[in-house]
C-alpha cells in the first residue's frame, strides 16, 4: 500500500521528534534529538592490514543523521526537474543555475511571486483561482541546501519552508491582490507553522523578487502589526527572494488533481487533505 507523502511528516512528528519538531528555531537553546545523536555519532572502524583499529570522531549533521538512520534511497534522491510540467521544470533550470528569477524565461510578459503558508497544497490551489494568475508551482526556499527533496525538508534538515511561486500577468492582476490571498489566508501572528502543521519547514513568508514588491509588501505589514496594536508580534516573515526548487511532481497542482475546483474565482472551501 502506497503511504501518503503527508504521512511522512505525520509520521516524524510522532515517532521521531527530530530537528524539525524540536529545534533551536522553536525551543531555543534546546538542542534537538536529532542534534543530541548526531554529535555522538562516530565514524565506522577503519582496517588496514597489519594496522592497528581506529576510531575516528568527526561532526555529523541532521542530514547525515538521516541519510544513515532511512539508508538513504529516497531521503537522499534528486528531483529531475525536466520531469516536471511548466513552470517547474524552468524554475528548477533557473535554481540549479542559482538563479532568482523575476520574470518567466519563457513569458517574460508574466512577473513572479513567491508565498509559504504553511502547507504548499492549500496555498497553491488560492492562488490557482485568482485571475491573472496563469501558472503556480510548489516547491521549497529559503533553506541552506541545494536541490532538497521533501524528505529532507520534512526532517527539517535543509533549512527550507514549503513555498508557491506564481507567475502573473501584471496587466490583469496586482501584487496587491496576490498579497490580499495571502493576508486572507494566513494566521501571520503564528511562529513556524499554520494550522495542523507545525515545523520550520510551515514557517510563513512573503518573498519579494522587486524592488516594487518589497515596498507594497512592506506596507502592508506594517499595516498587520498595526491591527494587532502590540498585543501579539508578526511572525511571518518579509524578505528578499531566494533561489526557488520546485517540489516533486505529484505534489504540484495536488489538490486540483484530487478534484478540488481550481477555476477562476472559485469560492469552494479548500480542503488541505482533499
Amino acid at each position: 500500500m502506497k503511504i501518503p507523502p503527508r504521512s511522512v511528516s505525520l509520521f516524524l512528528a510522532s515517532a521521531l521528534p527530530v530537528a524539525a519538531y524540536v529545534s533551536p528555531r522553536v525551543i531555543p537553546g534546546t538542542p534537538s534529538f536529532a542534534s543530541r545523536t548526531a554529535s555522538n555519532l562516530t565514524s565506522a572502524v577503519s582496517r588496514r592490514s597489519g594496522a592497528a583499529t581506529s576510531l575516528s570522531r568527526r561532526r555529523a549533521t541532521p542530514a547525515m543523521f538521516f541519510q544513515n538512520f532511512f539508508g538513504g534511497g529516497a531521503y537522499a534522491s534528486k528531483i529531475d526537474y525536466s520531469a516536471i510540467p511548466h513552470p517547474a521544470d524552468e524554475m528548477g533550470a533557473a535554481a540549479e543555475k542559482g538563479q532568482v528569477l523575476s520574470v518567466s524565461p519563457r513569458d517574460p510578459h508574466l512577473s513572479c511571486a513567491t508565498f509559504a503558508g504553511g502547507c504548499f497544497w492549500g496555498l497553491e490551489l488560492a492562488y490557482q483561482r485568482i485571475p491573472g494568475v496563469e501558472f503556480t508551482a510548489v516547491g521549497y526556499t529559503h533553506g541552506e541546501d541545494p536541490s532538497p527533496n521533501y524528505g529532507q525538508v520534512c526532517a527539517g534538515s535543509t533549512g527550507h519552508t514549503e513555498a508557491v511561486m506564481v507567475y502573473y500577468d501584471p496587466t490583469v492582476v496586482g501584487y496587491g491582490t496576490l498579497l490580499d490571498a495571502f493576508f486572507g489566508r494566513v494566521d501571520v501572528t503564528t511562529v513556524n507553522g499554520q494550522g495542523n502543521d507545525y515545523g520550520t519547514q510551515y514557517r510563513t513568508g512573503v518573498y519579494t523578487h522587486t524592488a516594487e514588491q518589497a515596498e507594497e509588501a512592506a506596507v502592508r505589514f506594517a499595516e498587520a502589526r498595526e491591527k494587532l496594536g502590540g498585543k501579539r508580534e508578526v511572525a511571518t516573515e518579509c524578505l528578499e527572494a531566494r533561489v526557488f526548487y520546485p517540489a516533486e511532481k505529484y505534489h504540484q497542482q495536488y489538490l486540483q488533481k484530487g478534484g478540488q475546483d481550481a477555476s477562476k474565482n472559485s469560492a469552494e472551501r479548500i480542503r488541505c487533505y482533499g
